[in-house]
């Protein structure tokens, strides 16, 4: 008979061997000692093995952290084994790092390699050698974001938004930020030939520039009349704010009676600077900025300011300021009531942050998007200023290369650039057409006769120089933006 599990029962076994019970008994004892040893010698085993072969066969049953990497490993592995040359697995790693970040679409994330690396870390805390602009990604095209002031890219004409097409006859199209930043830096007193495209001119513009040390002095302090300084802040660097403390020092030892900051130019740098220089002008407590990660989760950041200037200031930005030198005009405007003067900025609302690997080479991305005190998010948009105020036109002319020789009956847009130099020079050129007859050569020559060159009746050499810094020094003298900012100070101070 058998129970509902389909075993006999104890009691039914018991019944039909009364007489055997005894020696039932120890068959069940040897039969339950002899499992155990049984599956100690079992578990033993399986021990061993797994001590043995254990790291591959655990791993294998565990689920992969990361098997969206498989194909990734796999590529990498096919090409270094059957690839039909050796290839450099360094290289490789490099190449799969780089095109992930590139994937992103974003030109202020970027992968570095020791080399692109150790530039980018000399462009924030010490002097560098190449030409002094900042360049960034955009497209796939390297674009100027500004000038460093005083730099030889400012000195020859380089203008925010231009974008670099080419470096000494090679294509930077396709290349990342820090890439192309290698192709264009060099030794001191090299040349380097730039092909560039600006909105309005209708052929590239050929620059050939000579390479210097670009020091990273960021802060440019002067009084101008009436009491009134001006303090330029070029970037943001590691002593940025120390330096305009300093700035602001001399200023007051000077009798300043109301400031000019000159954020124009300024392509950014560190955020900390940027928020710590806010916060100088700006009441304590008060709001400098907001940083918004992708969970909508924002850290709000504050002035701790011990007592903001008790002087008028105004804020001048134009189409080169970009990311720190935007948050800091943003800031007094919004948490100081500062006027902002010039035209609208760059637009660059987002934070980026490095991380170096100990190879020495690094990575940086966008970790988070920056607003405004308010709120508001000017990624792409810019900032508007209070009062708007353009240069002359004469400060947008192109930059017109030493080394050619612009003659008679020559047409070009270079000779059109040169017809308006000369007249803003007080040289009538005649008709500016860009093409040199006659009115154009004497216009030339009564420059040359002027400025004490030898009279040839061409533009090449010290004459072309001659004649872009004639017109820089012009527009230095009649520097709109600044000539307002002074103007609004003055009503201040006389209230």
């Amino acid at each position: 008979m058998k129970n509902e599990s389909g075993e006999a029962s104890v009691e039914e076994e018991n019944q039909k061997q009364p007489k055997e019970a005894g020696k039932f008994i120890k068959m069940k004892k040897f039969t339950f000692i002899m499992g155990i040893f049984l599956v100690i010698f079992l578990t033993a085993g399986i021990t061993t093995i797994a001590l043995t072969f254990g790291d591959e066969k655990v791993e294998s049953l565990a689920p992969d952290k990361h098997a969206e990497f498989e194909k990734l490993y796999s590529t990498y592995d096919k090409i270094k084994d059957d690839y039909y040359e050796e290839v450099d697995e360094e290289k490789l790693v490099d190449g799969a790092i780089n095109g992930m970040i590139k994937s992103l679409d974003d030109p202020y994330s970027a992968y570095m390699d020791k080399k692109e690396a150790s530039s980018f870390h000399e462009s924030i805390s010490s002097s560098f050698e190449g030409i002094g602009a900042e360049i960034q990604e955009q497209d796939g095209q390297i674009m100027v974001v500004s000038p460093i002031k005083g730099s030889p890219a400012e000195k020859a004409g380089v203008k925010p938004n231009d974008i670099i097409l080419s470096v000494d006859g090679n294509s930077v199209e396709g290349l990342s930020s820090s890439e192309a930043v290698l192709e264009i830096r060099g030794e001191k007193g090299t040349k380097v030939d730039l092909s560039i495209s600006r909105a309005g001119e209708s052929e590239p513009i050929k620059l050939t520039i000579k390479r210097d040390t670009i020091p990273i002095e960021t802060v440019y302090a002067e009084m101008l009349d009436d009491g009134v300084a001006k303090i330029q802040v070029t970037s943001f660097s590691e002593h940025t704010v120390q330096e305009l403390k300093t700035a602001l020092e001399e200023m007051s030892k000077k009798d300043m009676k109301g400031l000019v900051l000159d954020l124009r130019g300024n392509p950014g740098g560190l955020l900390d600077q940027a928020i710590e220089m806010a916060s100088l002008f700006i009441p304590n407590g008060k709001v400098v900025l907001q940083v918004e990660d992708r969970s909508g989760k924002k850290d709000v950041y504050k002035s701790e300011n011990d007592g903001e200037l008790k002087i008028p200031v105004v804020v001048l930005i134009d189409d080169g300021s970009a990311s720190a030198s935007e948050i800091v005009a943003a800031a007094v405007s919004e948490s100081a009531d500062i006027p902002l003067i010039g035209v609208k900025s760059f637009g660059k609302g987002t934070v980026q942050t490095a991380q170096d690997f100990e190879d020495g080479s690094n990575f940086k991305y966008t970790a988070a998007k920056w607003l405004t005190p308010e709120g508001n998010w000017i990624h792409k948009k810019g900032i508007k200023p209070d009062i708007n105020v353009k240069l002359p036109d004469y400060a947008s002319l192109p930059y017109i290369s030493p080394d050619k020789e612009l003659k008679a009956s020559d047409s070009s847009s270079e000779v059109k650039a040169a017809e308006e130099m000369l007249k803003e020079a007080g040289h009538d050129p005649g008709k500016i057409d860009g093409f040199f007859d006659e009115a154009t050569k004497n216009a030339v020559t009564a420059f040359q006769r002027e400025q004490k060159i030898k009279e040839t009746g061409t533009i090449k050499d010290d004459t072309t120089v001659k004649l872009m810094q004639v017109i820089r020094e012009k527009i230095l003298k009649n520097d709109t933006q600044v000539k307002k900012a002074v103007e609004v100070l003055k009503k201040e101070i006389n209230k």
